[in-house]
């Protein structure tokens, strides 16, 4: 009997696969098809509706890469077909199964309506429920050649990933543009078999299996292969009873939600994710209105604010499906971001600019945080979560770690501050479920919460390139609703299946600090003009917040409310996880770097405009500091005329043994013949920075070609092969007129070139690096190493608002997994009484080892610099990068902040009449972060301040005149009963306590003008 089963199930996949599937529109008739080839960019629907159409025949090749073509199809329903459903049949020439990454569709009525999109996965579209015959026909097809760049493995290095590259040759060849009638009996047959044969495929050998089996060899029987509509419901009746046959009462409970994750841009531009966004909608919508009871949930503001302008027609169907509560808003994110490198404020913004968004539409503000796919997860996130009103978070990534397996699904995630939120894994570890036999058993046996909690979520759908739910997927969960043998599946929200896991887990397991992807490690350098434009602008839009403010209430300056949400909103979909972290094709970083410079010049201009109000009219040399804290003689935040700054002891420069000596009140460094450094001392302890018969500041090159995903990975091995930089072809030293010294060094090797200019100036603890390189190297990954003489149990490395530490050693294989680590603007390794701290302007990786010669430990950092990926771009990196980092020579976590700050918010020096004091001061053991006008604008003063050293203490804020307050706001600017609570004024401090990395958000409002 046991042998029978491959027979069953073999004649079962082959009767449904060649005869069934096909006979679901046999009885079909052609379309008269007509085109019209674009030379360009889309047009909008209207015009393409307009165009002046050719004759097309089918099986013509047709769309170059990138290219758009309309074709208008027409016809006639015939007499005989009266009573029967008809659906037109669509096949653009898809060449795989995997929508999204191939030539895709939207299909529109002439009146301009759009009706769905077609796909590899989606083919048919509605004609009418029930003709009458006679009909006229007419659909027009906006049709997108997006070439294929991911479904042939391995991956080929190719340049189809820019429209200015790519090559104009056709790429597809329709096969079917047809009238059919659809036959539901054979649909619904279909759908049978599918479920029955995936179920019994998970099932032991015991009688439930044995029962399907022979079902499905008695509904063959009673199948005609030569009539298949016509004993289709016959077959479907041998079925009936294995398929009425209903789950256990303890059967895990699947939460299905509908789900396409259209990643924002990435084998594509942003240009054609829009049009992926409507075609997806557009069906959904559809979908929506085919059914009773599926549900279809969408994250990013983004996403929406996009269809509202380009598509407004299919927006008004999303937002009369979302007024049914049918189309579900998630995750209260501007996009789906990247988490691990964006600023804190950033991580803020994309709150409040997704919430706000999300609100003002459709008056609904998303209880979780919807980020299924990024990167891995800052240990920041669980207190920002909580703090912008989020009662969930949601992701799936994790599951793809290379070698340890994460040990919980529904759990509690603790972060830097010991804030948590409650957090579950869909224990089918995927995002794109079509609610397969396999993927239905692995989400029941994998739940690793099965003792106490009774189900998990399942995103349904096809995703990443869009296509969203099928209606094959919901006639799967309307068959897996009570099933024996089988999980139980509904379509639910998320919110509701999160309130019933709080409520079955009152006690649910713990997951502190970070959730580290043991998997695409090499995102955090990937793409290094994308990663430094990014951090620019970021600093830029604080800086450019803060003057904005300062002159709006010092000189009634007006406040640039509009342009700066524009491009807040800018630089936050830049931070999409496919495109901050360097993963995109050649097009979409191409857009993003000029889209920075874009950004960069318009928010020089707002600043510019501010601090001319501040300073006034005049000739006069004026010295602005945007940090925090004190530098050049500036007060942090305020500015001060240039000849009020003392004058700096010039940075003592010698000369020895071919190198040069630089030293100054705080440091004394060597640099030897080869530009490297050989001793890097701390002149008020006498500790030397250098670990012994070591040399820092050395650039070493390694082979970089990771087992499949080229600009996403660095596998472990990447070191087993290493190339020392220490070859010099030139180097010069000099002092400027402001008492700094410059040792300039420059480097060949392969066909690169590095120039690095090493600077001390006067009264700083930061050795700076300026590098410039001029990089053409190939599956390369550039460091540059600092064996440091520090024998450290951890690094420190910030993050949003504080910073995380992890060890130095590798004990476990959970530690050995984080290889490559993240950080901001600094890292820090300390023993007790001495630290060293790296800080940079742009880097986001690093590594640490632990190193011992002759007993003595020292600890090894080296910044990730650069690579040369060839997929998907064969062309990252190349040409000319910049780097700025720096050596903090003894020094603590505050420090490090403080001089991570400073390389990043360097001080101004402009033309005015006099200098301004800050409008807002801090004291006590917090940083000022932001001072901006409260997003309302109500005209109210929000400032938000972070403990930064891991550890309680008080922190004041005192503000310029004409406030009154504060009170204490969430993330999103508002009142909220479960925060800490007011400040205590006195003497016009505003006075409160602050715990461990905790984010304090305050409101003022305007009393005076």
């Amino acid at each position: 009997m046991h042998d029978d089963i491959p027979l069953t199930t073999g004649r079962a996949r082959r009767v449904l696969d060649e005869r069934i599937l096909p006979a679901v529109h046999a009885t079909a008739t052609p379309l008269d098809t007509a085109w019209h080839e674009l030379p360009g960019e889309p047009i909008p629907p209207a015009s393409g509706l307009a165009l002046e159409f050719e004759p097309y025949e089918v099986g013509t090749t047709w769309g170059a890469a990138w290219g758009t073509t309309w074709f208008r199809l027409t016809g006639t329903v015939p007499t005989e077909w009266a009573g029967r459903r008809v659906e037109a049949v669509i096949d653009l020439g898809f060449d795989k199964n995997m929508p999204g990454f191939q030539c895709e569709g939207l299909v529109y009525l002439s009146d301009g309506t759009p009706v769905k999109s077609i796909n590899p996965r989606n083919q048919w579209v509605l004609v009418t429920e029930e003709a009458v015959g006679g009909e006229t026909v007419e659909l027009f097809v906006e049709a997108a050649s997006n070439p294929v760049l991911l479904d042939y493995h391995p991956f080929l290095v190719t340049h189809e990933g820019d429209i200015e590259t790519s090559s104009p040759k056709r790429l597809y060849t329709s096969r079917r543009m047809d009238l059919a009638v659809f036959e539901s009996e054979v649909h619904e047959l279909a759908l049978d078999l599918e479920v029955l044969l995936e179920l019994q495929a998970q099932l032991p050998e015991g009688p439930r299996r044995m029962r399907i089996l022979q079902a499905l060899d008695d509904a063959l029987d009673r199948l005609d292969l030569q009539h298949v509509a016509a004993t289709a419901p016959d077959a479907r009746a041998a079925l009936a009873a294995v398929l009425a046959a209903p789950a256990d009462a303890s059967a895990h409970t699947i939460s299905a939600i509908g789900h396409a994750h259209i990643d924002s841009a990435w084998l594509w531009p942003v240009r054609e994710t829009i049009r992926k966004v409507a075609r997806t909608t557009s069906t959904m919508t559809e979908l929506i209105d085919q059914t009773d009871d599926f549900l279809y949930g969408m994250s990013s503001a983004q996403q929406y604010a996009w269809i509202k302008e380009h598509r407004p027609e299919v927006y008004a169907r999303v937002q009369a499906a979302v007024e049914a509560g049918r189309f579900l808003p998630l995750g209260g994110m501007w996009v789906e971001s990247d988490t691990v490198m964006p600023t804190g404020e950033s991580i803020v913004r994309q709150f409040s600019q997704g919430q706000r968004f999300f609100e003002r539409e459709f008056g609904i503000r998303p209880k979780g945080v919807w980020l299924p796919d990024s990167f891995g997860y800052s240990p920041a996130l669980p207190q920002l979560m909580r703090r912008a009103g989020f009662e969930w978070f949601f992701t799936q990534k994790i599951s793809w770690n290379q070698v340890n397996k994460f040990p919980h699904h529904t759990f509690l995630w603790e972060g830097i501050d010991g804030s948590r939120v409650f957090s579950h894994f869909p224990s089918m570890d995927t995002y794109n479920s079509r609610l397969s036999g396999e993927e239905v058993a692995k989400a029941a046996s994998q739940f690793r919460e099965n003792r106490i909690a009774t189900g998990s979520i399942a995103p349904v759908g096809w995703g990443d390139g869009g296509g969203g739910t099928t209606r094959e997927m919901t006639g799967t969960a309307a068959r897996l609703a009570d099933l024996e043998g089988s999980a139980k599946v509904r379509w639910e929200h998320p919110d509701t299946f999160f309130d019933r896991a709080k409520s079955e887990l009152p006690n649910p397991p713990v997951w502190v600090g970070e959730l580290y992807l043991e998997l695409h490690r090499a995102t955090l350098t990937s793409q290094h003009q994308t990663k430094q434009g990014n951090r620019r602008c970021e600093q830029l839009l604080i800086e450019a917040e803060l003057w904005a403010t300062t002159a709006a209430a010092r000189t009634g300056f007006a406040y640039p409310y509009d342009e700066l949400d524009a491009l807040w909103q800018q630089v936050l979909l830049q931070q999409f996880h496919d495109i901050l972290p360097g993963t995109s094709i050649a097009w979409v970083h191409r857009e993003a770097v000029a889209k920075y410079a874009e950004t960069a010049a318009r928010l020089e201009a707002v600043i510019a405009d501010a601090l001319s109000a501040l300073a006034g009219a005049g000739d006069t040399t004026v010295v602005v500091n945007p940090a925090p804290f004190l530098q050049a003689g500036a007060p942090a935040q305020g500015a001060v005329v240039a000849t009020d700054v003392p004058a700096a002891t010039a940075v003592s420069l010698a000369e020895r043994d071919g190198g040069y000596v630089l030293t100054n009140d705080l440091v004394r460094v060597v640099v030897d013949g080869r530009g490297l450094v050989t001793s890097a001392v701390d002149l008020t302890s006498g500790r030397e920075a250098v670990a012994p018969e070591q040399v820092a500041n050395l650039l070493q090159l390694h082979q970089d070609f990771p087992n499949m995903w080229d600009a996403w990975d660095v596998d472990r091995y990447y070191r087993n092969r290493v190339e020392d930089l220490v070859q010099v072809s030139s180097l010069d030293a000099s002092v400027d007129d402001r008492g700094v010294a410059r040792v300039v060094v420059v480097r060949a090797f392969g066909d690169s070139t590095v120039t690095q200019e090493i600077v001390l100036a006067p009264g700083s603890r930061t050795l700076e690096f300026d590098q410039v390189t001029d990089w053409h190297e190939t599956e390369k990954f550039l460091k540059v190493a600092f064996p440091l003489d520090v024998r450290a149990e951890h690094t420190v490395a910030e993050t949003q608002f504080g910073a995380q530490k992890r060890v130095t050693h590798t004990n476990t294989s959970w530690e050995a997994a984080k290889f490559e680590t993240s950080m901001h603007r600094f890292v820090l390794v300390e023993e007790p009484g001495f630290g060293v701290a790296l800080v940079n302007d742009s880097i986001h990786g690093f590594d640490t080892t632990r190193d011992a010669v002759d007993g003595h430990v020292t600890t090894t950092v080296r910044l990730s610099l650069l690579r040369a990926p060839r997929f998907p771009d064969p062309e990252t990196d190349q040409g000319t990068q910049t780097h700025r980092y720096g050596l903090v020579i003894g020094t603590d976590q505050l420090g490090a902040t403080e001089a991570g700050v400073v390389m990043n918010a360097s001080v101004r020096r402009i033309t005015g009449a006099h200098g301004f004091e800050p409008l807002v001061q801090v004291s006590g053991d917090v940083v000022l972060s932001s001072v901006k006008l409260a997003d309302d604008r109500s005209g109210d003063l929000v400032v938000r301040v972070y403990e930064p050293s891991g550890r309680r203490g008080t922190g004041g804020i005192a503000v310029d005149g004409g406030w009154s307050g504060p009170v204490e706001v969430t993330l999103l600017e508002e009142p909220d009963a479960g925060l800490p609570g007011a400040a205590s004024v006195t003497d016009g401090v505003a006075a409160f306590p602050v715990d461990a990395y905790e984010v304090r958000t305050f409101r003022f409002a305007r009393t005076a003008v």
